[in-house]
């Protein structure tokens, strides 16, 4: 079992070697940090912590590297989430007023996360299945061309423009439009996709069937988007600029940015502490291809729920000051959400 002063020694070479990249050996850490003890004492301290696995020399250096398992246990037990600087509030605050919309919000978050810690940023959209649809609109852009807009209650909005296989007037739009209305309309977009699943063979108005079919199959699909996980990305380029961080390929993690699939099965299982705090390092990620890689994230409110905001990077991270720009990022988050929903 690891002393007090041990786990204090572990905060210090963690600290120390997340600052400077080099082993941390007994004499700088008597150097600088206030143990009140001799060389001789700390090493031995490192000697029980390279014991419990959660340090280890990376050669015949005297110093020392933390472990996956020893980043673990500072993250749990040592690391004190740092508040942000006034200066890094009214930045984070200042870059996420005044969206145009969700998407233009959730660009956002991940480029100020980025800003802030240097790491790759990731944010899961709010999901959208249990929202309920508030407007749906045709708008013809032609006589057999109609742009169709649909709005959920949780700040979702998709646009498609659909060909029809006819020419319709005004009015015959109109009858469409209110079928679709009455289908979707005050329902969630998972009853709604089922609604429209059941009109399929419904069609009431010979003249206007075969266009109300194309609608249909266009709504159902732009039902169906809604209800996909979804995640955003910045920062990829900070992964070339740290290669030497990584033991290995930083491929995999190139390949999981791009399929995005991993990361969302990933981020969604990531467990939070009491804080709406979570992070998963790196042995922690090997079922996932991603061992040579630490996420942090933070929870943030949604109409629906929540969804999660954090950063991946090499183990080797700055654990605290990550974590504290998730929580901040995740909070600024959660207010614009909830002001937009007391707005509507």
């Amino acid at each position: 079992m690891v002393s007090e002063r041990g786990l204090e020694v572990l905060r210090a070479i963690v600290e120390d070697f997340v600052q400077t990249n080099e082993p941390v050996g007994s004499k700088s850490i008597v150097d600088r940090h206030a143990f009140g003890v001799s060389a001789a004492t700390i090493r031995n301290d490192m000697a029980l912590l390279e014991d419990e696995e959660l340090i280890a020399a990376p050669h015949t250096s005297s110093g020392r590297v933390p472990t996956d398992k020893g980043y673990r246990v500072f993250v749990d037990h040592l690391a004190q989430v740092r508040p942000l600087s006034t200066a890094q509030r009214t930045a984070i605050s200042a870059f996420l007023a005044d969206p145009a919309d969700l998407d233009d919000l959730m660009v956002r978050t991940v480029r100020v996360l980025t800003r802030l810690t240097g790491q790759v940023a990731l944010a899961q959209y709010p999901s959208f299945a249990r929202a309920h649809v508030t407007h749906i609109e045709l708008v013809a852009l032609a006589p057999s061309r109609l742009l169709v807009v649909l709005v959920t209650d949780a700040g979702g909005v998709s646009q498609r423009i659909v060909p029809l296989p006819v020419e319709l007037d005004e009015s015959e739009i109109g009858v469409l439009r209110a079928t679709l209305t009455s289908l979707i309309t005050g329902r969630s977009v998972r009853r709604g996709a089922e609604q429209v699943a059941a009109a399929g063979e419904s069609l009431s108005d010979p003249r206007i069937g075969a266009a109300q079919a194309a609608l249909l199959r266009a709504v159902a699909e732009e039902l169906a988007e809604f209800r996909q996980e979804r995640l955003v990305m910045a920062g990829a380029a900070t992964l070339a600029r740290r290669e030497h961080d990584f033991r290995g390929s930083i491929h995999p993690l190139l390949e999981a940015i791009e399929e995005q699939v991993t990361l969302l099965r990933l981020m969604s299982e990531m467990r939070v502490d009491e804080h709406g705090l979570a992070a998963s390092i790196g042995t922690e990620n090997a079922a996932f291809g991603l061992g040579e890689a630490s996420i942090v994230a933070s929870d943030y409110i949604t109409h629906s729920g929540t969804a999660r905001v954090g950063v991946m990077g090499p183990t080797r991270m700055d654990y605290p000051s990550n974590l504290a720009a998730a929580r901040a990022v995740a909070r600024y988050l959660s207010q614009l959400l909830e002001e937009d929903e007391t707005g509507r």
